[in-house]
């Protein structure tokens, strides 16, 4: 009798070890299939952020604050009013946290390699301008955009365009 018992015994604790171990083995099967779906999650949430990005930076070129309206004779798409934004920048406190990113910064594309930051005595001969900088390292967005400003020659007031990256910069999240 007691040999029958024992066996009962050792199946009872073989199951039970089993049993323990099958939880275990879906546990850790659980554990995996979490930490791949996380990985996952955070590669579409860095794509989706990448693309709010982007768009944003068109988006804020386009803004009243940026762009050129009517004041250069039609609207015109992806143009950016550089006398405005000189005058933007000295303001720029009340619009610190309005647009979400920690830079912005319109950059002249031309074949100087010189780097002459845009102030109100040097300007229009400069190369940049740092609309809003604060010290945050992030990601760079950029689109190209005309970079317009009023001039005046022998009396004749035109407009003077040219081509210049509009960058955005995000901090970036961990």
């Amino acid at each position: 009798m007691i040999n029958k018992t024992n066996k009962a015994q050792m199946k009872i604790q073989q199951m039970a070890f089993m049993i323990i171990a099958v939880v275990i083995f879906f546990a850790l099967v659980a554990l995996f299939m979490i930490s791949f779906k996380l990985s996952s999650l955070k590669k579409d949430a860095d794509l989706l952020n990448e693309k709010n990005a982007l768009l944003l930076v068109t988006k804020l070129a386009e803004s009243p604050e940026f762009s050129c309206g009517e004041a250069f004779g039609g609207k015109r798409i992806s143009c950016i009013d550089f006398d405005k934004v000189l005058i933007l920048k000295n303001k720029i406190s009340l619009y610190s946290n309005f647009w979400g990113v920690s830079n912005i910064e319109i950059r002249k594309v031309n074949n100087n390699t010189s780097e002459i930051e845009c102030t109100a005595q040097n300007y229009p001969d400069c190369d940049y301008l740092r609309v809003l900088s604060q010290n945050v390292v992030g990601s760079d967005y950029s689109t190209f955009v005309s970079v317009c400003r009023k001039e005046s020659n022998n009396g004749q007031v035109y407009d003077q365009c040219s081509l210049a990256r509009f960058i955005l910069s995000y901090e970036k999240n961990e």
